[in-house]
């Protein structure tokens, strides 16, 4: 069995290999003038089309700073570590909830998902611990002494007018509801979300490392039982995301420059308490963004936790394109948002632009066949780093979230081929998740069906 730092450096040859490969095929390798360099395509295609060509191909470019942070957090940093070591007793940690969020449609999925992270927490070694259920109905669990469920009541409101997930959350921290010191840390899950060893270990390190207020790590999405494939390598993008941006900005930056996630995250009482989610209807569709840039701007701290945990991609394309829908609409308000100062969100501002500029940017990818221009080979070198990278993303999201060992070489390479192949799909829904989240209705929050139905034999 290859060691981790083996599997890292065949990950960064096999990641140069795709752009060098890349890079020829565009031209910008090859030798002596391109064919291309002796168009003029202002006498082509004329004066406007020309400068739409040219602005498209400009707005590709816009990609370039989180495909940067990508490419060195992949590169710089183990991609494939050990097991989590720990580096002090579970037993000196101090006092950790674990806060699960949940509107109360799937009371099954909460309980059963309770009772595995429960167990997952006692097998850790973990001794001052509580889940926490929040949910809008209530859930019905089990009476214990580690389990605690909170109702929000549905005459509760925020000073600010806070909704959805926020609005619960800020319950949590009225003083009539919470029970934690401001020293206490809190680890926010969502309903489907399953913590591993690696995890609680990781976590456990974060918390007695003590120098940083709020944290994050890796999320995977084809473990146990996979529902949907389409959706599940789809999402293999996501994994690579949270090991390269994720990772460099948290490990290297410590600061949110590209915000975070709202699940995995592992915040100090005091600290959240202070930051708060109670912000209004701007900060209630993606809670998570606002909360990371608010924290920014006041100067708290952030670093990357060490173990990943486990979740579901969405079970059907309708779910996937309306969770979609929901980050743009949510990370268009942050950008917008007048609270938040510009340089906190730049990067943020920079990457939601080049998301809400896809279907324009991706229009490339017929037009530089269909009508090609003359640019600097530079640019070229750029564009063609910026797809291969992202393509690439795809290949290491199913590296690090299926086994080799487990599903055998034959079904592994199927793994790969099937995420390549869901590239088109996911430019798709990306682009029509775009448009309606740019046309549609704003402030809303749809809940993705997590719950998977038991099979009834007659």
């Amino acid at each position: 069995m290859l060691n981790s730092w083996t599997k890292h450096t065949l990950h960064c040859v096999l990641l140069a290999t795709v752009i060098i490969i890349f890079e020829y095929i565009s031209g910008v390798l090859k030798w002596g003038p391109r064919e291309e360099d002796t168009l003029d395509p202002w006498a082509v295609y004329g004066f406007v089309g020309a400068f739409t060509l040219y602005l498209l191909r400009t707005l590709t470019l816009l990609s370039l700073p989180q495909v940067l942070f990508n490419f060195f957090g992949l590169t710089i940093y183990n991609a494939f570590p050990d097991k989590v070591e720990l580096k002090g007793s579970p037993l000196l940690a101090p006092f950790m909830s674990i806060r699960i969020v949940t509107r109360g449609d799937y009371p099954q999925l909460v309980k059963d998902n309770v009772n595995k992270n429960l167990n997952k927490c006692i097998d850790a070694g973990l001794e001052n611990f509580q889940i926490e259920v929040v949910s809008d109905k209530p859930i019905g669990l089990v009476a214990h002494r580690r389990i605690r469920e909170i109702v929000v009541p549905s005459s509760y409101q925020t000073s600010s007018g806070a909704l959805f997930k926020a609005r619960a959350l800020q319950y949590c921290l009225e003083d009539s509801v919470n029970e934690l010191a401001d020293n206490d840390w809190i680890v926010h899950l969502d309903e489907e979300t399953l913590l591993t060893e690696n995890s609680i270990r990781g976590i456990v390190n974060f918390i007695l490392d003590g120098k940083h207020q709020f944290g994050q790590g890796l999320i995977t999405y084809g473990n146990e039982q996979v529902v949907n494939w389409l959706t599940t390598l789809a999402d293999s993008f996501r994994v690579a995301d949270d090991m390269g941006k994720l990772r460099l900005q948290f490990t290297l930056f410590h600061k949110p420059l590209f915000s975070m996630k709202g699940s995995y995250v592992v915040t100090q009482m005091g600290a959240e308490r202070q930051v708060s989610f109670d912000n209004g209807l701007d900060g209630s569709v993606a809670e998570d963004c606002y909360f990371a840039m608010k924290a920014f701007s006041q100067g708290f701290s952030f670093n990357f936790i060490e173990g990943e945990m486990w979740e579901k991609s969405p079970f059907t394309l309708w779910d996937f394109v309306q969770q979609r829908k929901r980050w743009v609409q949510g990370i268009l308000l942050v950008v917008h948002s007048k609270a938040i100062p510009l340089k906190n969100k730049i990067l943020l501002a920079i990457s939601c632009y080049s998301w809400v500029t896809m279907p324009l940017s991706t229009s490339n990818i017929i037009l530089a066949g269909l009508c090609p221009i003359t640019c600097p080979i530079i640019m070229d070198c750029v564009c063609t780093f910026i797809g291969a990278v992202n393509i690439y993303m795809y290949v290491f999201g199913v590296l690090k979230s299926f086994s080799m060992y487990r599903f055998g070489m034959t079904r592994f390479l199927l793994c790969i081929c099937g995420a390549l192949s869901t590239i088109p799909f996911n430019l798709i829904i990306e682009n029509v998740a775009v448009i309606w989240g740019l046309f549609g209705k704003k402030h809303k929050f749809y809940v993705v069906n997590k719950e998977i139905k038991p099979i009834i034999q007659v």
